[in-house]
């Protein structure tokens, strides 16, 4: 059971169009981006409201995936974990276009999960892919 004073736990009661897993998995595609699929430049990033209070997490250089990329591995991810029904899978949690995942990381910026460059946007996510087409794979039943 997720802590009532986690961050998430504040974020799930303060916005209630996606559920606890979108975030999840949103955090798993990012290092399914960063160590499978190896995405990612060294890039510096700004401190997040939450760390810029505390200054215990200094800013500095991480490997950094943009909008563009990140949306391409959830991709990628949600097929490689759901097959055929990860465009389903993702509707039941709330996510119905890539414009959701930019809302999902901008708001783990907003409660200190994550973190930013100076030139990262929420509509770098927007309209990326077609979620229809994105999603439909052609599964085949083979005779064994």
């Amino acid at each position: 059971m997720l802590d009532p004073a986690h961050p998430i736990a504040r974020l799930l009661e303060e916005d209630r169009r996606y559920k606890f897993e979108a975030y999840a998995f949103v955090f798993e595609a990012l290092h399914y981006a960063q160590d499978v699929l190896e995405m990612g430049a060294e890039s510096p990033t700004e401190p997040n409201a939450e760390q810029a209070e505390e200054s215990e997490t200094p800013a500095g250089p991480e490997r950094h995936v943009t909008g563009r990329e990140l949306c391409d591995a959830i991709r990628r991810y949600a097929i490689e974990q759901y097959g055929y029904m990860a465009k389903t899978v993702l509707n039941s949690w709330g996510i119905h276009g890539t414009g959701d995942f930019g809302e999902i990381v901008f708001n783990l910026i907003r409660v200190g999960q994550m973190r930013k460059t100076p030139s990262d946007t929420r509509v770098d996510f927007d309209d990326i892919y077609d979620f229809d087409v994105a999603f439909q794979q052609q599964f085949k039943i083979a005779p064994s």
